[in-house]
C-alpha cells in the first residue's frame, strides 16, 4: 500500500511524523514511478507550510488530487494542507483589505487570519473514517496564521484556546472539518496522528491495510524519513554531509551527542525586536545541519511560529517541548525541557529569545524573560542587534550595555552580532570599542539583506523556501559556524531568578 505525503516547496514534512504512515513522497509532477498518484496511491497526506504563499501547487497536483477525493480517498490535509482544501483563505493579516488566495474546494469552509500556537485538547464531534469510535478528546498543537474557519462543511472537531492573535482569551473555534462525501479531512490539528493512535488503527482501517500491509508501511516509511534527512529544505541541491564517529579530522566530530549527555544550547537573544532573531536563527540552524549536526530548535515563550523557517530547512520536529514557558505562556517549563533535551538526539540546539531579553524582567511573574531562563540554567547567549533603525553606533553602545548586564546576572554572551549592516567601515571602527568594552572576542556582523515577498512579521506573506534559502546563504558567506557551535554549552537547572533579585539589578 502507498500513502502519500506532499513534498514541495513551502512543505514542513519533518515536522511530525503523521503516525509513520507516509510511504511515498510526492513531488510537483504528481507522479509515482511515472504513473499518476490517483492511479498509485491508496491515500494522501498534505502536511502544513506555506503551500498557499509559496504557490507550489501546481495544475499537476490539483488535478490529482481532485481526482483522488472524486474516487472517494482518504485524504488529509493539516493547517496549510487543510486551507487548500477549502474555497478561499486570506492571508491579508496586516492588509486594510483581503488578499485572498483559492483552493481547492474540496470542502466547503474559508479561512481568514487568526493567530493560535496553544497545546490543545480537541473536542471530536462528528463521525468519520478517522474518529470512528472515539470518545474522548484528542490532543494535538496549533501553529497557524489563519485559522479562522468558517463554511457549510460539517465540523469534526473544536478546539477551546486560551490565546489567540497575542492575547489571552477563553474561546472555542473550528480545528477540523469533512467533506460530503466523507473521504476529505482536514484539521489545523499538528501532531494529530502522532499523539493519538486510536486514529492511526481507524485510518489503516479504512484503506483495509492487513497486518502484513501495516509492516511494509512502516518499513517504507523508514526509508522515507532517509530521504528527507538527505537535503536541507526542499529541491535546495544542498545535502547534508555525514559525520561518521571514527572521522577525527572533521572540526564537527567534538560537538557530536553522547548518549544520555546535554546536547551544547545557546540561545539567540537580542536587544530589541525586529533584530532578526529569526533569520539569524533560521540561517544558523541550517548552516549547522549542513554540517551533519542533529538541530533542535526552541522558542522562550508561546510564539513557535518563529521557529518554522529553522524546521524547514533541517526537516526537524516540533518538539512537544519547543515553547519554553515565561510566566503562564508557552507549553513547558525550562526544567522539563532540560529533561527532554538529555533524552533528546540533538548535538546542538538553538533557543530563539522572545523580544528583549529583558523585557518581561520586572515582571511579578518570574521567569518572564529570555534573560531569566538562560540565567536559571547557565544557558550561553549570541547577543544580536539590527542596525537599520539605530544606526551602528547606537547599537554599539546598547550591546556594550546589554551584555554588561547580562553578564551581572550570570549569563555568558559568547559573541555579539551586529545584523543588518549598512557600512562596514562604521562597524570596523565600533567592533574594537565593544570587544575592549565587553571583552568578547567574536564580535560578528551580517550585512543588510532584501527579503523578496515577505513582510516585516512572520505573518506577512511568508515563504519557507525563499526566507530559509537567503537565511542559509547569508549566515554561510558571512559567519564561521564552527565558531558558533563552539559558542555552544551543556545547561544544568540551578534557579530561577526572584522578583526581588530581578529588582536588585536595576
Amino acid at each position: 500500500m502507498k500513502i502519500g505525503l506532499t513534498y514541495l516547496k513551502g512543505t514542513v514534512p519533518g515536522f511530525e511524523d503523521f503516525g509513520n504512515l507516509p510511504t511515498n513522497l510526492i513531488k510537483s509532477n504528481g507522479l509515482i514511478n511515472g504513473l499518476p498518484i490517483h492511479k498509485e496511491l491508496d491515500a494522501l497526506i498534505i502536511p502544513g507550510g506555506t503551500l498557499i504563499e509559496s504557490n507550489s501547487l501546481n495544475e499537476n497536483i490539483f488535478k490529482e488530487i481532485k481526482l483522488m477525493a472524486k474516487e472517494e480517498k482518504p485524504i488529509i490535509g493539516i493547517c496549510a494542507g487543510y486551507q487548500i482544501l477549502g474555497n478561499q483563505i486570506d492571508i491579508g493579516r496586516n492588509s486594510p483589505s483581503p488578499i485572498i488566495k483559492k483552493g481547492l474546494g474540496l470542502i466547503d469552509v474559508e479561512f481568514s487570519p487568526l493567530i493560535s500556537n496553544d497545546r490543545v485538547t480537541a473536542e471530536v464531534v462528528s463521525k468519520s473514517y478517522l474518529t470512528d469510535n472515539i470518545e474522548e478528546d484528542i490532543t494535538g498543537f496549533h501553529c497557524h496564521t489563519y485559522g479562522l474557519v468558517k463554511g457549510n462543511a460539517k465540523t469534526l472537531f473544536y478546539s477551546p484556546i486560551k490565546r489567540m492573535n497575542y492575547g489571552d482569551v477563553e474561546n472555542k473555534i473550528i480545528s477540523g472539518s469533512l467533506n460530503d462525501d466523507g473521504n476529505v479531512i482536514g484539521t489545523m490539528l499538528h501532531n494529530l496522528l502522532d499523539e493519538n493512535p486510536e486514529l492511526i488503527k481507524n485510518f489503516l482501517n479504512f484503506i483495509g491495510a492487513n497486518e502484513n500491509d501495516i509492516k511494509n508501511i512502516y518499513s517504507k516509511n523508514k526509508e522515507l524519513k532517509v530521504k528527507l534527512n538527505k537535503e536541507i529544505g526542499i529541491e535546495s541541491g544542498i545535502t547534508i554531509k555525514q559525520l561518521p564517529n571514527n572521522d577525527i579530522n572533521n572540526p564537527f566530530n567534538e560537538f557530536k551527542k553522547i548518549k544520555g549527555d546535554m546536547p551544547l544550547c545557546i540561545c539567540i537573544g537580542s536587544i530589541g525586536s525586529d533584530s532578526g532573531k529569526t533569520f539569524i536563527t533560521t540561517g544558523l540552524a541550517g548552516a549547522l545541519r549542513h554540517q551533519g549536526l542533529n538541530v533542535g530548535i526552541l522558542k522562550v515563550g508561546p510564539d513557535v511560529r518563529d521557529t518554522v523557517t529553522s524546521l524547514y530547512l533541517t526537516k526537524g520536529k516540533m518538539e512537544d517541548y519547543a515553547s519554553i514557558k515565561i510566566g503562564h505562556l508557552g507549553w513547558v517549563d525550562i526544567k522539563e525541557t532540560l529533561n527532554k533535551l538529555k533524552e533528546s538526539q540533538y548535538d546542538i540546539v538553538l533557543i530563539e529569545g522572545v523580544m528583549s531579553v529583558f523585557t518581561g524582567f520586572l515582571n511579578k511573574k518570574t521567569p518572564y524573560s529570555a534573560a531569566e531562563i538562560c540565567a536559571s540554567s547557565n544557558i550561553p547567549m549570541l547577543l544580536i542587534s539590527g542596525v537599520n533603525k539605530e544606526g551602528i553606533e547606537s547599537a554599539a553602545v546598547n550591546l556594550i550595555s546589554h551584555t554588561k548586564m547580562l553578564n551581572k546576572i550570570g549569563i555568558d554572551v559568547k559573541g555579539i552580532l551586529f545584523n543588518k549592516v549598512y557600512d562596514m567601515d562604521i562597524f570596523n571602527e565600533v567592533s574594537s570599542y565593544v570587544q575592549k568594552e565587553t571583552g568578547i572576542n567574536d564580535i560578528l556582523s551580517i550585512p543588510k539583506v532584501k527579503l523578496e515577498k515577505r513582510g516585516g512579521t512572520p505573518e506577512i506573506e511568508i515563504r519557507y523556501d525563499l526566507f530559509g534559502k537567503l537565511a542559509l546563504e547569508v549566515i554561510e558567506e558571512h559567519i564561521n559556524i564552527q565558531k558558533i557551535a563552539k559558542m555552544g554549552n551543556k545547561p544544568l537547572f540551578n534557579k530561577y531568578l526572584t522578583f526581588e533579585e530581578n529588582k536588585s539589578f536595576f
